[in-house]
């Protein structure tokens, strides 16, 4: 099993290149001229993406090719305040340029929308700005020019006093959304609510990729393992419904994905550690190695790329120690059962 490692957003080795510059509403507020405001937004967007762009050359650099994007390339994108602007033409440019080099090097990129972007809600307003949120992910997807498999994972949602009902309505809800956004989005069981079991049902049901938490499991366990629900899990990513959008010879087959983190403590087993302990991953991976050919993983620690590299240092240890285990480069293993 071929197993690519990526992780979230920003690099604590590369100096000043955040991608997720902001500017808060408040002080866009106090400006005295509105237009001039609105440029400013776009020359910090503007700053982010050359900094995305510099994250991606220095991931080429490492041999890693799954990389996660901040979710606030473009300040106050759709702050309800400023709904006339429209950055994105502003932005071509730079957009163009971060998808050129995604696709000329292979890699695999998506976002993850902040936790307000909530499906299952049964508020009609919340509802409506969480659809308007992933529009905004999507058409930034579309702006740089990446297709169907680059993605936008969320979870579930909330119980709201009844998760059963919460999960039919997240069904119904999302039947309402059109085929371009629903076409990107993948799920995730999450550590307090939706368990794996209970999310992979709900994925089956409306037609979706499931992202795997396997920390998220650890924390929120259903009565099935990991290594149980994998082929099901596993299923959900043949997306052969992609043919429909993206025409009979398209081929977006992609590795499934699962995300991977430590418990930051015992007193805090939710919350994500610097680094992760590599004995939790490695006894999934060596699990369902025998059946699965390749796959991709989201590293959520808190070192970011740091703690990417140190997991990749203890491949090569255990390579060095005749386990199954082959390093390939920088950010890619060979795992065998």
């Amino acid at each position: 099993m071929i197993v690519r490692f990526g992780y979230v957003a920003m690099s604590v080795q590369l100096e000043n290149a955040s991608p997720s510059k902001t500017m808060t509403m408040a002080s866009f507020s106090r400006l005295a001229d509105r237009e001039a405001g609105l440029r400013r937004l776009e020359r910090i967007a503007e700053e982010n993406l050359r900094n995305t762009l510099r994250l991606l050359k220095h991931n080429r650099y490492l041999g890693v090719r799954v990389y996660r994007m901040t979710s606030k390339l473009i300040p106050l994108a759709t702050h309800e305040d400023l709904r006339d602007w429209d950055p994105y033409p502003a932005l071509a440019a730079s957009f163009a340029e971060v998808g050129d080099f995604v696709r000329e090097h292979e890699m695999r990129v998506s976002f993850h929308p902040d936790h307000f972007t909530v499906l299952n809600t049964p508020r009609k307003d919340v509802f409506e700005k969480s659809v308007n949120d992933l529009k905004h992910h999507v058409r930034i997807l579309e702006a740089m020019g990446l297709d169907g498999r680059a993605l936008n994972n969320i979870h579930v949602g909330g119980s709201y006093g009844d998760k059963d009902t919460a999960g039919k309505r997240f069904v119904e809800q999302f039947r309402l959304i059109e085929p371009r956004i629903a076409n990107r989005v993948t799920l995730e069981n999450d550590d307090k609510t939706f368990t794996a079991e209970e999310t992979l049902a709900i994925a089956e049901e409306v037609g979706v990729p499931m992202v795997l938490d396997i920390h998220h499991d650890a924390v929120n366990r259903g009565s099935e393992t990991t290594v149980e629900l994998w082929p099901r899990i596993m299923r959900t990513w043949d997306r052969l419904e992609w043919n429909v959008v993206h025409g009979a010879d398209s081929d977006l087959k992609l590795p499934p994905k699962i995300h991977v983190s430590s418990p930051k403590s015992t007193s805090d087993p939710r919350g994500h550690a610097d680094y992760v302990e590599p004995e939790h991953l490695l006894e999934f991976l060596h699990g369902i190695a025998g059946t699965t050919p390749a796959l991709d993983v989201m590293i959520e620690a808190k070192k970011k790329d740091d703690a990417l590299l140190r997991l990749m240092e203890h491949f090569r240890s255990l390579e060095a120690a005749g386990q199954p285990v082959r390093v390939l480069d920088g950010g890619t293993v060979e795992i065998r059962a």
